[in-house]
């Protein structure tokens, strides 16, 4: 273990202690009918959190920050959605919390070492491009999920770690150029040019409009990166053409979107609160009645409003615990993307990924948060570690499991089999 173990206790009861003052504010101020409800929930929070910090021992990293962050957020989200409408126990959103921690250290193991990636590139376009088809076969513009049982999935989500590594494992070549016309290219930069172009059809054609600022703001930061690449030598030409290009084709799309996305840009909420501006509406009327503290945990009215545990999260928390946990939440996955920023990672490759990764969780949050507000067209993206949801959780988990990864790498080279000539070629006399 390389962490200070000062900080790592004291970072321990930093985290207990926020848990347990959400716990008492249950206790003091929450709907539940015996106080049972409450020390169930309780106990389920610090054991969750004990065990983690015994767990997290078993992975050797420079730095522990964003597993205390991860679980300080994630434990936050399980009392948050214990609590709506009434205190409760919430197993199935525990449970992807659970797999949520597991993802994030499969994220760590994955992707530390750059050069392991860098030899799988095809295969990583490959995964993309499979998740992809399955949306574009197994989903429809009604239903963006694929059922089993009584388990959804939502495939796309499985496509941005992905698409991420996509974007970070094609940086070394930048400086291979090579002439088109008279046009100095790259062709990793064409492929994953093309790579994007097809993930923003088959969204488009599933009528995902909301993830697709997603997956752009991930291609736009690894896209920058590529272009300040050590002696890349992209011109400015380039990059205001391109970035002019993407200015027209988001005008285009503005144009001739859907007719119902055409009325969302354009509906007045309050004109029509009964339908397309109901939920927006609500949201704005829970804000304002949960004020600064908040009604009380499971006190709320909006928890009657359908997705409000995922699509309006961040009003649901603003009405019962108020706008001041509500910002908390935020600022806490706020700081968590910060870290690997403030702290530059090991290697290019993986600051790309980093840079990536911040973007689309950011991106994402400020979706579904200004969404919720009216301050933009309503998304309905979920806020990631916050909204309930096991695909966008696990995804999730596997995003901060890069940024540690960034961190913590490893420079291992990949082992080689030995060559022929170097197995002695004597026999045994006879």
């Amino acid at each position: 273990m390389y962490a200070n173990p000062v900080a790592y206790v004291f970072s321990c009861i930093f985290v207990l202690i926020a848990h347990i003052a959400m716990l008492l504010n249950v206790y003091f101020n929450g709907n539940y009918t015996e106080v049972r409800d409450v020390a169930v929930l309780g106990a389920a929070v610090l054991i969750l959190d004990i065990s983690y910090f015994i767990v997290i021992l078993l992975f050797k990293q420079t730095s522990y920050v964003l597993d205390f962050l991860l679980i300080l957020v994630l434990n936050m989200s399980f009392i948050f959605q214990s609590c709506f409408g009434k205190v409760g126990f919430d197993v199935k959103h525990l449970i992807t919390c659970i797999v949520c921690l597991a993802s994030c250290k499969a994220g760590y193991i994955l992707c530390r070492n750059h050069k392991l990636l860098q030899d799988k590139k095809p295969y990583i376009y490959g995964g993309v491009i499979f998740v992809m088809l399955i949306v574009f076969v197994f989903t429809s513009p009604e239903d963006m999920w694929i059922r089993i049982g009584s388990f959804a999935i939502q495939p796309s989500e499985f496509a941005k770690p992905l698409f991420i590594l996509a974007c970070a494992t094609s940086i070394a070549d930048q400086q291979k150029k090579h002439k088109i016309l008279t046009f100095s290219v790259v062709y990793e930069n064409l492929a994953l040019l093309a790579l994007t172009a097809i993930v923003c059809l088959i969204q488009v054609k599933s009528h995902d409009y909301g993830s697709l600022p997603t997956f752009l703001s991930i291609f736009a930061a690894g896209f920058l990166l590529r272009i300040c690449y050590p002696k890349a030598k992209f011109s400015k030409k380039k990059l205001i053409g391109v970035i002019a290009l993407v200015i027209v084709f988001v005008l285009i799309g503005l144009k001739y979107a859907p007719e119902y996305v055409q009325h969302r840009l354009h509906v007045d909420i309050w004109s029509d609160k009964t339908g397309d501006g109901y939920q927006q509406s609500q949201a704005l009327i829970a804000i304002a009645k949960g004020g600064w503290f908040g009604v009380g945990p499971g006190k709320g009215f909006l928890s009657n409003v359908f997705a409000f545990e995922n699509d309006i999260v961040f009003a649901t928390i603003s009405e019962e615990w108020g706008l001041i946990y509500a910002l908390m939440a935020i600022f806490a996955i706020l700081v968590m993307t910060s870290v690997p920023l403030v702290n530059p990672a090991r290697s290019y490759y993986h600051g790309t990924i980093s840079a990536c990764v911040c973007a689309a969780l950011i991106v994402q949050m400020a979706l579904n948060i200004f969404g919720s507000c009216n301050l933009i067209p309503f998304t309905g993206v979920t806020i990631p570690f916050i909204s309930a949801g096991g695909s966008s959780l696990m995804v999730s988990g596997f995003m901060v499991g890069m940024l540690m990864a960034a961190q913590s790498p490893s420079f291992k080279e990949p082992k080689h089999k030995k060559k022929e000539a170097d197995v002695p070629t004597w026999r045994w006399q006879e």
